[in-house]
């Protein structure tokens, strides 16, 4: 993904009804720290999570614009509106199939079907377990249309300390998909180097 058009146009920060909303806490929290312009469209479950997991997303400045899912004449509707990319997170298997399939019933789906059709970065992150043969199916197609598939399935090797970490950790990942850094998680790398004194 171009780094420089990611400084030029915002983030589209779609949330569903799965369980997780953490993440798009820590999500946010982290991309503020980058001064980019979201925009952000919660579903109707969403808010019913978001209510239960007692997590309040209204305290980031950096959410410019927020959509209602039923309005489907809303810019994300459209392909000729520019995003440097689109975040589904957490999603829901019900939005996972529909966007699958190409049904469109409300703005996160007319939107992340304008992201694929329009072959810009979609990047899903699927919130559920086990994962039933239909579920892997539907995350299959969307492979296959250009959307990256990046399950909510967090790393321990940064000994994450509590569940806030854990979740840090695993959104500064979907940061590096933007061609972004996150300056204090260490990746991988880093680690390696450090345990071998390199």
């Amino acid at each position: 993904m171009n780094s420089e058009a990611l400084k030029q146009k915002p983030i589209l920060i779609a949330v569903t009804g799965a369980s997780g909303i953490i993440y798009v806490e820590t999500l946010l929290e982290q991309l503020n720290k980058f001064n980019k312009e979201l925009h952000i469209i919660i579903s109707e479950n969403a808010k019913k999570v978001i209510e239960f997991e007692k997590i309040d997303l209204t305290l980031f400045s950096n959410i410019k614009y927020s959509f209602d899912p039923k309005d489907i004449e809303a810019p994300p509707a459209s392909g000729s509106t520019r995003y440097s990319a689109m975040i589904i997170i957490p999603c829901s298997m019900n939005t996972l199939a529909a966007i699958s399939c190409g049904i469109t019933l409300n703005l996160i789906h007319r939107a992340a079907d304008c992201f694929l059709k329009q072959k810009r970065p979609l990047i899903i992150c699927p919130r559920e377990t086990p994962l039933s043969t239909i579920h892997l199916k539907n995350m299959l197609e969307l492979s296959k249309a250009g959307a990256v598939i990046f399950p909510l399935m967090p790393a321990f090797y940064q000994n994450p300390k509590n569940i806030r970490e854990l979740s840090y950790n695993l959104t500064a990942r979907i940061i590096d998909l933007l061609g972004l850094k996150v300056m204090d998680i260490k990746d991988w790398q880093e680690i390696y180097r450090e345990k071998r004194g390199l």
